[in-house]
C-alpha cells in the first residue's frame, strides 16, 4: 500500500509556512520538510517487525531553524569542504564565507540546508516522490551563477529510498550536492552504532590534512583502519584513526554509473541498509560532534549515537585538478542518484 500525506509542520519566524511529507510503502515510511529539504523520520522494521525510526533529528521544526549538526538536510550549494574558503575558476578566484575554521563548510554561512525549498507530491511508475525545488541566485555565498536545484525523494514499491539530485547554473560553477541523515539501525536514540557491521565498495580513499582538506592522494584501504572492504565493526580500528571516522572514500566503478557503495548491518535489529549510488564517494562519518544534542521525543544524542553515508564528489574538488571535476554549467548539468534499501 502506497500512501503520500501533506501536513503543515510549522511557521518560522518570518510567517513561511513549513510543510511536512510523509510518504509510505507497506511498511517503510519516510517524512521530509521543506525547511532543508530535510529527512525528520524513517520507520523501518527491524527482524521480528517492529518499526523504528532509525534517523536522528528533531519531533518539531522549531529546532530545525538551527540544525547544527545538518539532521536529515540537503546539502549545498556544496556539500563538505572547500579549503581556504575561496577556489580559482575561469581565471578568477572566488571568496566564499568562512564557516569550518578558514574553510568554507556545506555551502557556508547560510547553505542549502538552511533554506525553505518548495515541494510538491507526485506518483511515478508506481512510485511516490516528493519533488524539492529551490533556486539560488547569481553570486550567493560567493558562489557564481543563477542555479536552480531540484531534488527528487521517493519511495518504491518494493521499500527502496530514492534520492535523485539535479541542478542547472547558467555560469561555470562548483556544485555538490547530498544528504546529511544520520543512520542508527537499531533506532535512533537507543544508544551507540559503534558495534553495527560496516562494508564499503572502496579499495581507496582520501588522505587528508589536520583541517580535514584532501592532500590530493588517493591512499589504497588495504592493511589500514580504512580498509572495510569486508564487513566490520565500525569500533574494531576506530582507536587507530584518532577515535573517529570523517573521510571520503572513492567509490569502486564508473562514477556516473549506479553502483554499490555501501552495507551497513546492525546484528541487535537485524536490520541491513545497502546503499547505491552514480556519484564519486561516500563520506563515512561516525556523529564525532554530537554532545549530548537533544533529539526526538527526549532522546539524547551522545558521539557516535548516528553514522553518515553522504554520498557526494569529493571534498575541494574545485581545489584539486586531480579529483573528478564538480564544475557544472550551462554546457554540463548536474545529475546524481542514490538509493537506500533496507531489508
Amino acid at each position: 500500500m502506497m500512501e503520500l500525506k501533506r501536513t503543515r509542520f510549522g511557521t518560522l519566524a518570518g510567517g513561511e509556512n513549513v510543510d511536512l511529507f510523509t510518504l509510505k510503502a507497506g511498511n517503510i515510511q519516510l517524512s521530509i520538510s521543506e525547511l532543508g529539504a530535510a529527512w525528520t523520520e524513517l520507520l523501518v522494521p527491524d527482524s521480528r517487525g517492529a518499526c523504528d525510526d532509525v534517523i536522528l533529528g528533531f519531533s518539531t521544526l522549531s529546532p530545525y531553524t538551527n540544525n547544527v549538526p545538518f539532521f536529515g538536510a540537503t546539502m549545498g550549494r556544496y556539500a563538505n569542504r572547500i579549503s581556504g574558503a575561496s577556489f580559482p575558476l575561469n581565471d578568477k578566484q572566488y571568496t566564499l564565507y568562512a564557516n569550518n575554521g578558514a574553510n568554507t563548510l556545506h555551502g557556508g554561512r547560510r547553505g542549502f540546508d538552511k533554506k525553505l525549498w518548495h515541494g510538491e507530491e507526485y506518483k511515478k511508475d508506481g512510485n511516490i516522490f516528493v519533488h524539492f525545488e529551490l533556486v539560488s541566485p547569481d553570486g550567493e555565498e560567493g558562489f557564481p551563477g543563477h542555479l536552480h536545484a531540484e531534488v527528487n525523494y521517493g519511495l518504491s514499491q518494493s521499500g527502496e529510498v530514492i534520492a535523485e539530485y539535479n541542478a542547472k547554473v547558467d555560469k561555470n560553477c562548483p556544485v555538490n550536492l547530498t544528504n546529511h541523515a544520520y543512520f542508527n539501525l537499531s533506532g535512533e536514540g537507543s544508544g551507540s552504532i559503534l558495534q553495527h557491521e560496516v562494508k564499503l565498495f572502496s579499495s581507496s580513499y582520501l588522505e587528508v590534512d589536520n583541517n580535514r582538506i584532501p592532500t590530493g592522494r588517493l591512499l589504497p584501504v588495504k592493511e589500514t583502519p580504512f580498509d572495510f572492504t569486508e564487513r566490520k565493526v565500525i569500533g574494531r580500528d576506530l582507536a587507530a584513526v584518532g577515535g573517529a571516522y570523517d573521510y571520503c572514500w572513492k567509490v569502486d566503478g564508473q562514477s556516473g554509473s549506479l553502483r554499490p557503495a555501501a552495507e551497513v548491518f546492525d546484528p541487535a535489529s537485524g536490520r541491513t541498509m545497502s546503499v547505491f549510488t552514480t556519484q564519486p564517494g561516500v563520506q563515512f562519518y561516525t556523529g564525532n560532534s554530537l554532545d549530548n544534542t537533544a533529539g526526538k521525543l527526549g532522546s539524547v544524542y551522545k558521539k557516535h549515537s548516528g553514522f553518515c553515508l553522504e554520498t557526494q564528489h569529493f571534498p575541494d574538488s574545485p581545489n584539486r585538478k586531480e579529483f573528478p571535476s564538480a564544475i557544472f554549467g550551462p554546457e554540463r548539468e548536474y545529475h546524481e542518484k542514490t538509493i537506500f534499501v533496507f531489508s
